[in-house]
């Protein structure tokens, strides 16, 4: 590409971002009024984080991705909603290719076995405006236990870009990774595992 095809395309870009609206003008910040309905996951900008203690020196992350899944919304009546996730265990990634490749296998989280990890509400409880705590089961290779969403309310409201009503939450949750049948390294690789979620959803027509 020239320069002068460049500068055409930034110029282009510049144009097109100065024409969106600015995103506190249309951003709802109070759970209280989202839309009501069903939504879907929006896996490009839904990030699933996961962090363990290595030796006692530092905090080890990983992620997954391509989650899928729905979200029953009811903002008057939030412990009637419903969250249902799915995430595809061969997804992990971490910054060691090496490590990604044995999470992947038997003596991690054995994902050839056992392709999916998901997690489906039981209760949600409001607590104040914009948080709650979602409780729920998690099955996670091959086994079904309850863990605890603390999640929060970060906005709500129409997507600049694909025109599609967004809403989005963050949420954390603690559990023991040998609960699940996950003791490798314990406890030199913390048996503590904690979750951190940043989950976009759009509404279903």
């Amino acid at each position: 590409m020239n320069r002068a095809s460049l500068l055409f395309s930034a110029a282009s870009a510049i144009i097109a971002f100065s024409t969106l609206s600015p995103v506190s003008a249309q951003t709802i910040t109070k759970a209280s009024q989202v839309q009501s309905g069903t939504y879907a996951v929006e896996a490009g900008h839904t990030q699933i984080g996961f962090s363990v203690l290595h030796f006692g020196f530092t905090n080890y992350y990983g992620a997954f991705s391509n989650a899928s899944g729905t979200l029953e919304l009811n903002a008057q009546s939030p412990a009637s909603s419903r969250l249902s996730v799915t995430i595809p265990v061969a997804s992990v990634q971490t910054t060691s290719s090496q490590l990604t490749d044995e999470l992947k296998g038997p003596q991690w989280f054995d994902a050839t076995k056992f392709p999916n990890a998901t997690f489906v509400s039981t209760s949600i409880k409001m607590l104040g405006q914009n948080d709650a705590t979602i409780h729920g089961n998690l099955t996670l290779h091959g086994v079904t236990k309850p863990i605890t969403l603390n999640a929060h309310f970060v906005g709500a409201g129409i997507n600049p870009m694909d025109k599609k009503y967004t809403t989005g939450f963050d949420a954390t949750s603690t559990f023991n990774r040998s609960d699940f049948g996950i003791k490798t390294y314990v406890p030199y690789v913390s048996d503590s595992v904690t979750l951190r979620i940043s989950g976009a959803f759009e509404k279903q027509n």
